[in-house]
């Protein structure tokens, strides 16, 4: 059963603080990806998101600086995994899009850590446009996922790159 999300009534100014996840924030977190999935990846088939979930906990959380936005109840709303300048994952529960959640953490990845690029699957429009609201530009675009698999991967960069903060 999926409880409701509870937030701060004044998350629409101002998300709850950015912080680091734990290990064990990792199962919630793979379920706020599926449930993102699910909601903006239609292209994927059952089959393709049984072969990814395991490798998230797996392989993928653990190779990236990770960043997170919190419910009041101190569950992961939404989280990033950032590396060597790229946004390598950008997932916000379904039920909070909209609330400025993948904003804020977009906004503290690029002026905090220095990203300017992330790639988006050409077929998923909402985050393509997401993406493109926040400054990036397309770069390139593969005609293959980084699996192999036939689904096409834009490569965006940011227009005009913000220096970190120190």
């Amino acid at each position: 059963m999926i409880r409701p999300l509870v937030f701060h009534p004044a998350l629409h100014a101002m998300p709850n603080p950015i912080e680091t996840p734990a290990a064990d924030d990792f199962p919630h977190m793979l379920e706020v990806w599926e449930a993102a999935v699910r909601a903006t990846h239609d292209f994927l088939d059952e089959a393709d998101i049984q072969l990814l979930k395991p490798l998230l906990i797996g392989q993928y959380f653990p190779q990236l600086r990770l960043s997170c936005i919190r419910a009041a109840d101190g569950r992961v709303a939404g989280f990033l995994g950032y590396a060597e300048g790229k946004v390598e994952m950008l997932f916000v529960d379904p039920r909070v899009h909209g609330h400025g959640i993948g904003t804020a953490l977009l906004r503290d990845a690029i002026e905090r850590l220095g990203a300017t690029e992330v790639d988006v699957n050409e077929q998923n429009p909402r985050a393509l446009g997401f993406y493109l609201s926040q400054g990036f530009v397309v770069a390139g675009r593969s005609p293959l996922d980084g699996g192999g698999r036939p689904f096409p991967i834009l490569h965006l960069r940011l227009d005009a790159p913000v220096r970190p903060a120190r």
